[in-house]
């Protein structure tokens, strides 16, 4: 599996590939036999799933016509990889499921990152004990060694969020349905607790969140929308890497299909167009935040 996995730099690396074929008007047969390879693994390495020496990813490249050296040291750079046999399967790390990995590792290179979300908040806006409050199991604890632990998803959620205050953070929008304000997870206190911290992350200079209200319509695009696109620079010459990222009912997909990402900004654009400002939006969330205060202080 570790071959396949696809990363953020696998897949930039492999629209540069695409990128030196396209340009020099060489088929991925005719790239095949440049290295000796197949044409079925130049097709692996355009889209993320391949991997390549770098004698051949050079080889490859100078043939094509593409001999600067600096962009040669931007491949190789590409082709590097810190997700060695292992990383995903110690500590924290575990609690990341296969179908998410490659989730975490674009947020870790995102220059920005946009996030429409329904009925709960997104992950890297979450406090811990809204966190924990999610992952509390309902019976008792399964004993199994092999099973994931609460604390390790805690852990590995709160690890994912360290990119928004990192030393270079990435622009960070999201548009929140009201539900993702009003929805109780964990009780009112932890809810109080979620939402200050809301209204914290909002003043950072690198993040910005909307409300969508319940009393908002949209046209084309509704608060049941539920996605992410992620914008990663590349280093090379096949320009950044657009995705759109949909999650529903524990299924992910990634979607780079040029088409299929530009409609996704179409709806983005819609929904943000009719959300609140976000001045307006902490305004917003304070009130609700006031409403579970006296919730809470007031239930006997």
């Amino acid at each position: 599996m570790g071959t396949r996995l696809r990363t953020a730099r696998k897949l930039l690396l492999g629209r540069e590939i695409e990128h030196m074929l396209s340009t020099a008007g060489v088929s991925q047969s005719e790239a095949a036999k440049i290295i000796e390879t197949s044409q079925s693994r130049i097709a692996m390495l355009i889209v993320g799933t391949g991997s390549i020496t770098v004698g051949d990813l050079e080889r490859l490249a100078t043939e094509l016509g593409f001999t600067d050296r600096t962009y040669l040291e931007s491949l190789k750079e590409l082709r590097r990889d810190n997700h060695r046999r292992g990383f995903w399967n110690t500590g924290y790390r575990r609690a990341y499921v296969e179908d998410l990995r490659l989730l975490v590792d674009l947020e870790a290179h995102a220059g920005q990152l946009r996030v429409a979300e329904a009925e709960i908040m997104p992950g890297l806006l979450q406090c811990e004990s809204y966190i924990r409050a999610l992952h509390e199991p309902e019976g008792t604890p399964d004993p199994d060694p092999d099973t994931v632990t609460v604390e390790e998803s805690v852990q590995a959620r709160l690890a994912r969020q360290e990119i928004l205050v990192a030393q270079r953070p990435p622009e960070f929008h999201a548009i929140l349905s009201e539900s993702c304000l009003r929805r109780e997870y964990g009780g009112r206190t932890v809810m109080v607790e979620q939402l200050e911290h809301l209204l914290a992350l909002s003043k950072r200079a690198n993040i910005l969140i909307q409300v969508l209200p319940f009393t908002v319509t949209t046209r084309g695009a509704g608060a049941e929308d539920r996605f992410t696109l992620i914008r990663v620079a590349s280093p090379g010459a096949a320009g950044d890497l657009d995705m759109a990222i949909v999650e529903s009912q524990g299924d992910i997909r990634y979607i780079d299909d040029k088409p299929a990402v530009t409609a996704r900004e179409a709806v983005w654009a819609r929904l943000s167009a009719a959300a609140l400002s976000a001045e307006d939006s902490r305004q917003f969330i304070e009130h609700v935040a006031r409403s579970f205060r006296r919730k809470t202080f007031n239930t006997p």
